[in-house]
């Protein structure tokens, strides 16, 4: 057993220094491959007595596991997978790991045991068209772990009971066709569910695996209690994060035989809770992290208070993520990063206070000169203030450089201050780069997030428009050299710019972004079937939203591009069907506009391949040079 802690993060005041330099050109370019290929070693995994740690690293060019002997140093491979890379891992006991392998777009789950000394893999579950959940939190109690599969019914999930010694497995709940997700208290027992209609959510709860699960609080989906962990003090109450009652997302202690929030443990006035640390061994939550426009943290566990205390003083500088840590809670791995470096991952010990450093996270890019990403806030045209991020090009003068515009993904959950690698490669090519917080983010409150609701083609525009007119204004950006570019949503936005905002973009580039909201609704799988009225509510309904829907899916209105695009997208996408993008590329030829298509036929939604993604960089890097530097 082991703890996982949500990530706990330090920083320091930053100092963009810019010297003057015409049209904020780099004069030191790194290798693209530099930014962007694999890790040497990754997913580092801790053993629950602390004396191991697994990680993936390359064999044969696919990722697999090697265990590490902490007290010699001395590693080992234990996997030699080579028709697919391993996925996710983690220790089930001090002997045995828990692996998947990567997804293919098309492809069934695939979860596997291996003993660290003894590398014979077992395959866990049976060979059968299926979807996997892990039943929070993944771990592993009495050589037993619970799982959800959708092994009888596609569109809904049943929870079992997996063995992982002789593989066998019992169904220990039968989903009645609208339970979402399921937890377990800190014995591994199945005592809560949420259960939904697409509108309203239903917090279920059960003092034994005896008893029936009975409702217990009912919300609109836009209030949400989002369960942490039942408390080691109380075996009825539980730890959650929540915006009920209020705008932002509190940590607070619900009596599940009550039905109620009975403590609010700590908020923020400025922005929603992200995520808490939770003990699961001790059933206490141990720290919480929020988003300002960096991440900020509070301690309500005085000795993890302490240790990150020491882990300050001996990484000045850096942000730190404690990612992992054994059961007694003494031993540690630690992630470090900051805006301008991608940092290093450590193993910590803390009665000893030594750190061990395993791994920087992009040798590559060690001692390089990138640039620092600063906050940044405007008022939009209906007087509500956008907060966003703008990264100069390394000795700008930050005066009409050529800029791009990258709408964040989700389309709700908001860019954060951090390691970006998108970001640090195009402003190392000369570009300022601007990231925006439209409404609709997730980070800001209830009423901001909410705001974003069915407006793809309305607010959420308008607020990454107005952004890039205060660029404009503010004498940043050269009007004549703005692109704009994103993945998935950020993909649609791009598509939306070059067809509505064609005399504001110099060019736009699109990878696996969406290109008809018809198609998008139309092709969600049939285990999210219990959220699609959320889903009608947020982004719209294909029957009664359907003039709205046509009247700003890209693919209805390539006749209105006029300026150079670029369009990536995998061939088993799921999210964008790859016959109307090629419908849609081809009408745009006809018209004669430049566009630019890479189309990969055996990759999905965002490109998996290292080779693959590599010639997606080249390509990106071409176009905007092509474009935004004439």
């Amino acid at each position: 057993m082991r703890v996982r802690l949500a990530r706990i993060m330090l920083v320091v005041a930053l100092f963009g220094v810019f010297a003057a330099c015409k049209r904020g050109e780099n004069q030191g370019q790194i290798p693209l491959e530099d930014f962007f290929k694999s890790p040497e070693k990754e997913a580092f995994r801790l053993s629950p007595d602390g004396l191991h740690i697994s990680y993936l690293a390359d064999y044969k060019h696919y990722k697999n596991i090697y265990v590490m002997d902490v007290a010699t140093g001395n590693s080992k491979r234990i996997t030699s997978e080579t028709d697919r890379g391993v996925g996710e891992h983690f220790w089930a006991d001090n002997e045995e790991i828990i692996f998947m392998k990567e997804w293919k777009s098309d492809d069934t789950v695939r979860l596997y045991a291996i003993n660290r000394d003894i590398p014979a893999v077992r395959n866990l579950l049976p060979p059968a068209v299926m979807r996997m959940r892990w039943v929070g939190p993944a771990r592993v109690w009495n050589d037993e772990l619970l799982v959800s599969l959708n092994l009888r019914d596609s569109s809904v999930f049943d929870v079992y009971r997996l063995h992982i010694k002789d593989c066998r497995m019992d169904m220990i709940a039968r989903n009645p066709g609208n339970i979402a997700e399921w937890y377990t208290d800190m014995a591994g027992k199945l005592r809560l569910a949420v259960a939904s209609d697409g509108e309203t959510e239903t917090l279920l709860y059960r003092e034994t695996e005896l008893s029936p699960f009975k409702p217990i609080l009912s919300n609109n989906f836009k209030t949400a209690i989002q369960p942490i962990g039942f408390s080691g003090d109380h075996a009825n109450r539980l730890f959650a994060i929540s915006n009920a009652g209020r705008d932002k997302m509190a940590l607070v202690s619900i009596d599940l035989k009550q039905g109620k929030e009975i403590a609010s443990i700590f908020k923020s006035n400025d922005a929603d809770i992200a995520s808490a640390g939770y003990s699961n061994i001790s059933g206490h939550v141990l720290n919480v992290v929020y988003d300002t426009w960096r991440p900020e943290h509070h301690f309500i566990d005085k000795r993890m208070g302490k240790i990150y205390a020491d882990l300050r003083q001996q990484l000045k500088g850096y942000e730190i993520e404690i990612a992992e840590t054994d059961t007694a809670q003494n031993r540690f791995i630690i992630y470090t990063y900051t805006d301008s470096n991608p940092g290093s991952a450590y193993y910590y010990d803390a009665p000893e206070k030594k750190l061990l450093k395993l791994a920087d996270n992009n040798p590559a890019l060690k001692g390089k000169q990138l640039s620092h990403m600063k906050p940044v806030r405007y008022t939009n045209r209906s007087g509500i203030k956008i907060n966003g991020y703008l990264t100069l090009p390394k000795n700008s003068s930050g005066h009409r450089v050529p800029v791009v515009v990258i709408p964040h993904n989700g389309p709700w959950k908001r860019d954060t201050w951090g390691f970006n690698t998108e970001v640090q490669f195009l402003a190392n090519r000369g570009y300022g780069v601007f990231q925006v917080n439209y409404q609709g983010s997730t980070g800001y409150g209830k009423h901001f997030w909410t705001a974003g609701f069915k407006e793809w083609g309305g607010k959420i525009q308008q607020d990454i428009t107005d952004g890039v007119h205060w660029l404009i204004k503010e004498g940043v950006a050269d009007p004549d050299r703005i692109g704009i570019y994103g993945a998935g949503f950020g993909g649609f936005c791009a598509l939306y710019g070059a067809c509505f905002n064609s005399d504001l973009y110099a060019c736009a580039a699109s990878y696996s972004g969406v290109t008809n909201l018809f198609t998008f609704m139309k092709e969600i799988p049939p285990y999210y079937k219990p959220y699609q009225r959320m889903y009608f509510e947020m982004v719209g309904s294909p029957t009664a939203d359907a003039d709205y829907f046509r009247s700003i899916s890209p693919v209805f209105h390539a006749d209105k591009i006029k300026k150079p695009l670029f369009i990536a997208q995998g061939g088993k996408d799921n999210r964008s069907n790859v016959n109307e993008t090629n419908q849609f590329v081809k009408e745009i030829k006809k018209k004669g506009t430049p566009i630019s298509y890479m189309i990969k036929e055996d990759e999905g939604h965002f490109f998996r391949k290292e080779q693959h993604r590599l010639e997606f960089y080249r390509k990106l890097e071409s176009f905007f040079n092509a474009n935004l530097k004439k």
